[in-house]
């Protein structure tokens, strides 16, 4: 992983990403027990270019220095990535809160535990709550910081229909 987070961030250098943030389960090395994972997550804001947005200038970068596609994934260094922008107002303020940590003295950002959970109600995959349920009573977590952010997304309801206390 380390490769991977040091090619992550030379596209951020470059500016064809900005504020990289592992999410997903890789997220959750940070944060709690280790989870079966095969990829890395990296969440991230694209520089705007119109209407649309388009992974095709990371993709076509990471192609010049050999690394190929897999799917959904760009593998760099055996560790398939993929690259996630922020799709919402909820991960888009995960993306911009995102904690500065290091992984193998390799500098990365990474989602705080909260906005890890908010995305997991939002997201409400089977998975998604088989994790929430395991971490709900056991993760050191900012209990108002996560009821804020879940009133300010409107997942409150949500978060309590999976009766969970917050």
């Amino acid at each position: 992983m380390r490769l991977a987070l040091q090619v992550i961030n030379g596209l951020e250098r470059e500016g064809l990403i900005r504020r990289p943030a592992i999410g997903g389960a890789m997220a959750l090395l940070f944060h709690d027990e280790p989870v079966v994972t095969f990829d890395l997550d990296v969440f991230c804001l694209l520089p705007q270019s119109g209407l649309l947005v388009s992974l095709e200038p990371v993709y076509g970068s990471l192609r010049a220095r050999g690394y190929q596609a897999e799917a959904e994934a760009v593998v760099i260094g055996g560790v398939p990535v993929q690259f996630i922008p922020a799709y919402n107002e909820l991960v888009t303020e995960a993306v911009e809160q995102a904690e500065e940590r290091s992984f193998d003295g390799v500098p990365a950002r990474v989602l705080t535990v909260e906005h890890l959970l908010a995305i997991m109600v939002q997201t409400n995959r089977p998975k998604d709550r088989e994790r929430l349920a395991s971490m709900a009573g056991r993760v050191a977590m900012d209990r108002d910081r996560l009821t804020a952010i879940l009133s300010r997304h409107h997942l409150l309801s949500a978060w309590k229909a999976l009766n969970f206390a917050c």
